[in-house]
C-alpha cells in the first residue's frame, strides 16, 4: 500500500493520537456511520481524521484514535468497543511488524 503527499505514516498517528479504541464493523455501518461521526463533531472530540483496522475472528474493527484520553473514554462510553495499546493493535494477516 502506497501513501500519498502529505498523508500521516501510521507511527505519526499512533503517536498523536495514543487513546485508541476499535469497533467491530458492524457498530459503524450504514445509519450507524452518521450517528458516530455526529457525535465526534458535536462534541469536539480530538479524533485524528485517519485510523486503523484490523481483522480478528471474521470481524473486522475501525480503530478510533484521539489525542486525548478523555475523549475516548467519552467515545467508549458511548458506542462501547475496546481499547486498543497502539504497540500491541493486531495487524492485518501478511504484514511484518
Amino acid at each position: 500500500m502506497t501513501r500519498h503527499r502529505g498523508e500521516l505514516r501510521k507511527s505519526a498517528i499512533d503517536a498523536g493520537w495514543p487513546h485508541q479504541v476499535a469497533l467491530p464493523e458492524y457498530a459503524y455501518v450504514g445509519h450507524r456511520y452518521r450517528t458516530v461521526h455526529y457525535f465526534i463533531v458535536s462534541e469536539g472530540l480530538s479524533l485524528c481524521r485517519l485510523g486503523h483496522s484490523f481483522h480478528r475472528s471474521d470481524v473486522y474493527f475501525h480503530v478510533f484514535c484521539f489525542a486525548e484520553r478523555e475523549h475516548a473514554e467519552r467515545f467508549q462510553a458511548k458506542f462501547g468497543g475496546e481499547w486498543i495499546d497502539p504497540k500491541t493493535r493486531p495487524r492485518w494477516p501478511g504484514k511484518s511488524r
